[in-house]
């Protein structure tokens, strides 16, 4: 009876993933009045209405856009223990859908990311750039690269790296006299990035020494982009702490300044996180290794680098 189920399940996600029964039959490679035999008993088997059907239509239920999302996620589990169990978990296959923050997401993890399509060529990817946080089961979304803490107790979150930090300025914005101390920044007008500071920040020695300084803030921009920040700096409408692996360039050109080196906001942790779940897909074993070594590696070397620039 399961195992008629799930294959009720699978007839089902064709369907709804084909858009038509006649479609769903013709990937089957199954008649259409078989599929809509087998839709018919699993509504029976639920007691649910899962699609209204017209002559030139058709569209989910409520209860069936449920059914659909949990009828995929039950399935790629099952997926995913039989092929645990065939030992068939270096072969990793299928689309892998990630979410990852616009700045890495277009620079830094392009490297990993290309390593890892090149060396599994059965797995395509999904890459999905955006910096909220992404609701893994409605959005279909295997993990996430986040920045910042996870405190989400539902997600399995495996930390990659750090960002370190620096406070930057345009040079027509402090002039030829630098400050000295944290102390003094807060008299220069200042861009938030509003994701990790808003009205103020604090400051701590280099190298891990004891103190720290608060500065108050009263942005003149705030914003939720790092590249939007780093140009608005470069631009001279005020200084602001970002990464330093984005500021390289601009500290070496001269478009930038490098304040209170001896200072550093707090580095911002990375994490790549994905639901629990009993089972994990080879795909998603073998992205999680691949991005542990790239990022604590190289591009965690390259992010140590820019912070001492």
């Amino acid at each position: 009876m399961a195992q008629d189920r799930l294959a009720l399940m699978q007839t089902f996600v064709h369907i709804v993933e084909a858009g038509s029964l006649s479609a769903a039959a013709q990937q089957m490679g199954a008649t259409q009045p078989t599929v809509s035999r087998r839709l018919q008993a699993l509504e029976r088997s639920m007691g649910l209405r899962l699609l209204r059907r017209s002559t030139h239509s058709m569209q989910l239920t409520e209860d069936g856009e449920r059914c659909y999302t949990r009828a995929k996620e039950l399935l790629e589990s099952w997926a995913a223990f039989e092929a645990d169990l065939r030992g068939a978990r270096d072969e990793p296959e299928g689309t892998l859908r990630v979410v990852a923050p616009h700045a890495l997401g277009q620079d830094l993890l392009v490297a990993p990311l290309a390593q890892y399509i090149r060396a599994f060529p059965r797995v395509s990817v999904d890459w999905l750039l955006h910096d909220r946080r992404p609701d893994f089961i409605a959005e279909d979304i295997d993990c996430a690269i986040q920045v910042g803490e996870v405190t989400d107790p539902s997600v399995v979150a495996i930390k990659l790296s750090e960002i370190p930090r620096i406070v930057v300025a345009a040079p027509s914005v402090v002039g030829p006299a630098l400050p000295v101390h944290p102390s003094e920044l807060a008299q220069w007008p200042w861009l938030s990035l509003r994701t990790f500071y808003r009205n103020d920040i604090v400051l701590k020695p280099l190298g891990g020494g004891e103190g720290s300084c608060r500065i108050p803030l009263r942005p003149r921009l705030g914003t939720d982009s790092l590249y939007a920040l780093r140009s608005a700096a470069v631009a001279g409408l005020g200084m602001c702490a970002a990464s330093a692996w984005l500021l390289r360039d601009d500290l070496a050109q001269g478009r930038l300044v490098h304040l209170v080196p001896d200072w550093v906001p707090e580095p911002l942790p990375v994490y790549l996180v994905y639901p629990h779940a009993r089972f994990y897909p080879a795909k998603l074993k073998r992205f999680t290794e691949v991005m542990r070594e790239a990022v604590a590696g190289e591009v965690g070397g390259l992010w140590n680098t820019g912070a001492s620039a």
